[in-house]
């Protein structure tokens, strides 16, 4: 990058950002949406980070992780690192900023905001009888929340899965770039969710709100199945003091039967399409 794209890009208040999780090969899906992601940060004059979200030590592979930066440069996307960001969190791997996820543990706990829970996954579904859509997870019935907000005695999250104190019947909104307004209630919409897993594993919501706060991301750009997530995270940031950044939410790949296509399918990886004899010209006008 020259010296005067740099100082244009610190000239510019914008900060996005493109955060692929290294559990598989690069969907045409989320390429998609990280290149609407450039496309934004490119017409703000503004600096766009890459943060690989390695968290999830089960599914991460080395190997993938690689293919990222391959694929994202075969796909014509490219980031600003560095300096030229005026940042100072290179590399930008998940797997290296615990300690910034445990000051964030911390401070929820501090605040009696969240509490302990030992619910498995199956004991809620098998609580819950109302359905909920596949991308959701029900509303949590509450069985370990405390009846008044306390500090919890345990000073490492470690061993046990923490959830956030969700409010209840709270009117929520927030205007979206694409979508426009949108709101929930909380409680209703979405009940108490979880922000450290029990493998002692920061929740992806807790991590987004650190890192995006931590990097000062102005605006994040991301598919619309996590349109509810952002009423999580927007608690999450009102409980820490910290100002929250604008969303835009992008359109997901579907089928012919309006099915979402996941990295599940691994037809629509960037890698298989490239063997298929695919270019990027052509699939940035799939709809």
């Amino acid at each position: 990058m020259s010296n005067n794209t740099a100082h244009n890009h610190l000239q510019s208040g914008y900060r996005g950002r493109i955060a692929p999780s290294p559990t598989g090969f690069l969907h045409l899906g989320h390429a998609l949406t990280f290149r609407t992601a450039q496309e934004r940060a490119r017409a703000a004059n503004g600096c766009l980070l890459l943060r690989i979200e390695d968290l999830d030590r089960a599914r991460c592979k080395p190997e993938f992780v690689e293919a990222v930066y391959e694929d994202l440069r075969w796909f014509g996307l490219d980031w600003d690192e560095g300096p030229d960001c005026g940042g100072e969190f290179a590399p930008y791997l998940q797997s290296l900023r615990r300690s910034h996820y445990l000051d964030v543990w911390e401070k929820l706990r501090a605040k009696g905001l969240i509490y302990p829970c030992r619910c498995s996954r199956r004991d809620i579904q098998q609580s819950v009888a109302a359905p909920h859509p596949e991308d959701e997870e029900p509303v949590y019935p509450a069985t370990c929340r405390p009846s008044e907000p306390l500090v919890p005695v345990q000073t490492e999250p470690g061993g046990i899965t923490w959830r956030f104190r969700v409010p209840g019947g709270l009117a929520m909104s927030f205007e979206d770039g694409r979508m426009g307004a949108q709101k929930a209630v909380s409680g209703v919409s979405f009940g108490d969710f979880i922000v450290w897993r029990k493998d002692d594993v920061p929740a992806y919501q807790l991590a987004v709100v650190a890192d995006d706060a931590a990097m000062k991301i102005t605006e994040v750009v991301r598919g619309e199945d996590l349109l509810v997530s952002t009423f999580r995270q927007l608690l999450l940031y009102d409980a820490l003091g910290l100002q929250p950044p604008s969303f835009y939410h992008c359109p997901l790949i579907r089928d012919a039967h309006g099915v979402r296509l996941a990295k599940r399918h691994a037809a629509l990886s960037l890698r298989e399409l490239r063997k298929q004899g695919q270019i990027p010209g052509d699939l940035l006008r799939i709809p």
